[in-house]
C-alpha cells in the first residue's frame, strides 16, 4: 500500500527534539529521511541514560530515518549536502538562526540549486524580530508563552512556574511543522513553488494557549483572576486527580448529566470535591475506575509509564510494537499514532546507529566509489 509522502525526499539536519520530532512524523508518513549528523553525532545521540553507548531519547525521535555523517564545516561536507540538495524534496534545519548562512546553506543559496525546494527552519524565536538570535529550548518557549506559568497554578495557588513532564514546548512546535511541511508540499503539488517554512516555538507555543489568552482578551481576566472566579461560582465541574488507597486516579464531570450520574454512582443528590475525595480514599484505584466507568464518567488510572507499555486499551490498539535496533535488538518503540480507513501498511524502523547509511546514500544517490568514500573518511568529511 502507498504512503501519502512515499516519493518525498527529506534531509534532516535537525537535533535534539523539535527538529528531529518534527521529520519523524514525516517518516513515518512514508518520506525518506536522511538524518545528516557531524561524524561525532548530534548532541541528542549523548543523552542519558546511555544502553551499551546508545541514548533511548535519540531512538525515540529518530525511527524510521537513515543516518549520514557529513562534517559541513569542511568544503566537501557543503559540497556533498549540496549534491543532495538536488536529489531531494525538503530539507530541514533546527540551528540558531544565522547558521545556515554562516555554512553558505542559507534558503537562497539551495533554491539557486533546486528552484523548487522547500527549505524549513525550526527555531525557538523565528527568524525575524527582537528575539530571532536568542538560544532556546523548550522550557523556554513554554516560560514565554505563559505555559510555564499556567502549569504551575493548577499546583500551586502562588503559581509556581512548573515545565512539561516530556518537552512540550518541543514536541507541540515540531507537529506544526511536520504539518506545514505538508501543506508546502500540496501547494508545490499545485503551483510546482517551493518555499521557505519559518517555524517558532514560541509563534507555536501562543497558538496553543489560544484559550487562556482569548479568556484575557475577550473578558481582562488573567489566568489567576479566572481560576478564583470560577471557583466563587456554582459547582462547574469536578476534575483533578483523587488519591485512591493504592494509588491515584484522573476523574472530570462537567454540570449537567455527567455530574447527575457521578452522584448517582455515590450514591447521592450532589457532589463536590471534598465529598469525592473521600470516597476515591475509601477504594482501590480498579475499584473507583469500574464504579465510574460503570456510571458513564470520564475516569482514568494514573499509570506509570512501566504500566502505560502493558495497558490493555493501547496495545489492542496497536499503540506499540517492537523494531531490531543494529546493536540493542529488540526493542519496543511507539507506532504512528493515528488510523486511517485507506492507508495501511506504516512501517516503523529503528534509529540508526552513527553514520550507518553514509556508504549506501553516497554510492547509490551520489554515485562515489568506495575509494572515493574511504578519501572522505581519512580528510574527516564524513
Amino acid at each position: 500500500m502507498r504512503l501519502p509522502l512515499e516519493d518525498i525526499r527529506v534531509l534532516d539536519l535537525t537535533h535534539v527534539w523539535f527538529g528531529p520530532y518534527c521529520t519523524m512524523m514525516l517518516a513515518h508518513l512514508g518520506a525518506e529521511v536522511i538524518k545528516i549528523e557531524p561524524p561525532w553525532g548530534e548532541m541528542t545521540r549523548y543523552f542519558p541514560p546511555l544502553v551499551e553507548n546508545e541514548s533511548p531519547t535519540f531512538i525515540s525521535m529518530n525511527l524510521n530515518k537513515r543516518d549520514v555523517t557529513l562534517n559541513l564545516k569542511h568544503p566537501k561536507g557543503r559540497e556533498i549536502f549540496k549534491e543532495l540538495v538536488k536529489l531531494s524534496d525538503v530539507v530541514v534545519e533546527n540551528f540558531k538562526p544565522g547558521t545556515m548562512e554562516k555554512l553558505g546553506l542559507s534558503y537562497e543559496v539551495l533554491r539557486g540549486l533546486k528552484s523548487d525546494i522547500i527549505y524549513a527552519s525550526l527555531s525557538g524565536f523565528g527568524q525575524t524580530g527582537p528575539y530571532s538570535r536568542r538560544p532556546s529550548y523548550f522550557s523556554i518557549a513554554e516560560a514565554m508563552t505563559g505555559h510555564a506559568y499556567m502549569a504551575g497554578l493548577e499546583e500551586d495557588r502562588e503559581g509556581k512556574p512548573r515545565g512539561s513532564p516530556q518537552a512540550y514546548g518541543d514536541l507541540g512546535p515540531a507537529l506544526f511543522a511536520a504539518l506545514s511541511i505538508v501543506a508546502a508540499i500540496r501547494y508545490r503539488d499545485k503551483t510546482g513553488k517551493g518555499q521557505w517554512i519559518d517555524v517558532a516555538q514560541a509563534d507555536c507555543m501562543v497558538s496553543l494557549a489560544s484559550q487562556a489568552i482569548v479568556i484575557y482578551t475577550v473578558s481582562g481576566l488573567t489566568r489567576r483572576e479566572e481560576r478564583r472566579k470560577r471557583q466563587s461560582l456554582s459547582q462547574v465541574s469536578v476534575r483533578g486527580f483523587f488519591k485512591a488507597k493504592d494509588g491515584y486516579v484522573a476523574i472530570l464531570a462537567s454540570r449537567g448529566p455527567m455530574m447527575e450520574r457521578l452522584a448517582k454512582a455515590l450514591g447521592l443528590e450532589e457532589v463536590d470535591r471534598e465529598i469525592l475525595e473521600r470516597w476515591v480514599s475509601e477504594r482501590t484505584v480498579q475499584g473507583v475506575v469500574d464504579a465510574l466507568v460503570e456510571a458513564d464518567v470520564a475516569v482514568a488510572p494514573v499509570l506509570n509509564i512501566d504500566e502505560v507499555v502493558e495497558e490493555p486499551h493501547l496495545v489492542a490498539r496497536g499503540m506499540f510494537t517492537e523494531v531490531e535496533h543494529p546493536k540493542l535488538g529488540r526493542i519496543k518503540v511507539p507506532t504512528y499514532p493515528v488510523k486511517f480507513s485507506e492507508i495501511r501498511g506504516f512501517k516503523v524502523t529503528s534509529a540508526p546507529t552513527l553514520g550507518q547509511h553514509t556508504e549506501e546514500v553516497l554510492s547509490s544517490l551520489l554515485g562515489y566509489s568506495k575509494e572515493e568514500i574511504e578519501g572522505l573518511r581519512r580528510e574527516g568529511v564524513i
